[in-house]
């Protein structure tokens, strides 16, 4: 499998690194099974966090594969925020991992500049980590984050982080653009390893599996982690980084242009409907931030319809969302006619339309539009 240089950690990884979220909901002969066989393909990266099923998945990673230790790298995270309890978790998981040291630790799940200002107060995670690396417990340390990057923005001038990780897909782009257009070139800028996750968006991209991976990979980025829960999602996973080569920029806008799951409704921020007097794209980046643009007040068939619901709010960026609406200097007007945009969209996006129901969302207003 194809390796690629993690920032300036001096590791090589694998492409497509294995995800322990999904090992809570196996059984671990199961687990196990599936770990050992992405080791024997190739794989080199194994991530999991001290949340997942409170210890389940390092446990069962640890039962599984600590006999290898030395095939792979090793990651988990903490969610903690202050010194004492990142300690404590780190040497947990070193016990239910079954191991002396991790190879990279997250700091995970790092949404906002007050978080930021908690793990670097005094008594704060930060003292934990860097007090483990002193100790030999961790090698690299890293920092990870959903949704819109504002905590990562934050913290990436603070701390000469090793390692970053946060999603990156083709559905997302266009509901949190900083992802790429600001973090990617910061973090690359500054040596920082940039690991990919969410190429599938939490798996609504379910059905486009090869061009979700092709289109994550083709960034700069070191590995896709991937959730695997069965032996088909890994031969799955596999075959499409085996056949990988990099999409080109005229694939990609013609992927944005036919993807099935942005359709003529996630707004592709071409900025061609932006008037003098107004900008729907900052509506509906808004729209974006509180639920992913997936909802688009459709009826759908019922498997989709349960993956939308499921996953719309999976940032809990929402009440930020409104929020910042209520900021906005031109708001939507829910009775104007705001049709005339329509014919400027080169998506057939019902732009009068899609300006309603955004409105209808970040108002809170129960406005039939």
């Amino acid at each position: 499998m194809q390796k690629r240089a993690l920032g300036k950690t001096g590791l090589s990884v694998s492409v497509l690194g294995f995800g322990g979220f999904h090992l809570v909901e196996i059984p671990t002969a199961e687990a196990s099974r599936l770990l050992n066989a992405y080791l024997d393909r190739g794989g080199t990266y194994i991530e999991t966090a001290a949340e997942y099923g409170d210890g389940t998945s390092e446990t069962r990673i640890g039962r599984s594969v600590s006999r290898r230790r030395g095939e792979f790298v090793l990651a988990t995270k903490s969610l903690a925020r202050t010194r004492q309890g990142c300690a404590a978790e780190i040497d947990r998981s070193l016990g239910f991992l079954q191991t002396d040291h991790v190879d990279v630790l997250f700091l995970h799940g790092v949404q906002t500049p007050q978080e930021v200002d908690q793990i670097f107060a005094p008594g704060g995670a930060a003292e934990a980590v860097v007090a483990a690396c002193a100790a030999g417990k961790v090698r690299f340390i890293g920092i990870t984050a959903h949704g819109r990057p504002d905590g990562l923005l934050a913290a990436l001038p603070r701390f000469p982080f090793d390692v970053m990780m946060t999603g990156f897909n083709y559905f997302d782009r266009f509901n949190h653009p900083s992802i790429e257009a600001e973090l990617l070139p910061r973090s690359l800028a500054a040596g920082v390893g940039v690991l990919a996750m969410k190429s599938l968006a939490d798996g609504y991209l379910y059905r486009s599996l090869g061009q979700g991976l092709r289109y994550t990979l083709s960034l700069p980025v070191a590995s896709v982690v991937m959730g695997i829960n069965t032996p088909e999602m890994l031969e799955a996973d596999l075959a499409a980084v085996e056949a990988f080569t990099p999409m080109s920029e005229a694939e990609k806008e013609e992927l944005f242009r036919s993807a099935l799951e942005l359709g003529d409704y996630v707004c592709r921020l071409c900025g061609k409907c932006k008037t003098e007097r107004f900008d729907p794209q900052e509506v509906f980046l808004l729209e974006g931030l509180f639920d992913r643009q997936m909802d688009d007040m459709r009826m759908v068939d019922t498997a989709v319809y349960a993956l939308r619901e499921r996953l719309k709010g999976w940032f809990g960026q929402g009440e930020l969302a409104r929020r910042e609406y209520t900021s906005l200097a031109r708001r939507v007007d829910p009775h104007a006619d705001y049709s005339g945009l329509n014919r400027s969209c080169p998506y057939g996006i019902d732009v009068d339309r899609k300006l309603k129901i955004a409105h209808s969302k970040l108002s809170g207003e129960r406005y039939i539009y």
